[in-house]
């Protein structure tokens, strides 16, 4: 029997709202994120992602090298196609070019946990 995912705490609030933010064809790296918000580091991202980001635009979010998880491959591919984002060939497949896909952040808001 599958448990329900404990309630997100603050911190993987902040990175979910955040990614919310993102517009469609662009993208951040969870160090992008990280560094926006000044708190928690790639991985911590990497796992706020991996356990509550169903609900956000997840395939905006990359690793460093623009790569993704081989079992989110297929549909990432499928909604970066639609919404324009910007790729490069890989060894994988496709995967966003960061040179031209990558957010710089202007005009998010920044979540700030106040604890």
């Amino acid at each position: 029997m599958d448990r329900p995912l404990p309630a997100p705490g603050a911190f993987a609030q902040d990175v979910l709202e955040l990614v919310e933010q993102v517009p469609p064809g662009q993208v951040l790296t969870y160090g992008d994120v990280a560094r926006l918000l000044q708190a928690g580091a790639p991985i911590a991202v990497g796992r706020v992602m991996a356990r509550h980001g169903v609900d956000v635009p997840w395939w905006r979010v990359v690793r460093a090298d623009g790569s993704l998880p081989a079992v989110l491959l297929g549909r990432a591919r499928q909604r970066w196609r639609r919404e324009g984002t910007p790729v490069v060939a890989a060894a994988d497949g496709i995967r966003p070019d960061l040179a031209r896909a990558r957010w710089d952040g202007l005009g998010a808001r920044i979540p700030r946990d106040p604890g």
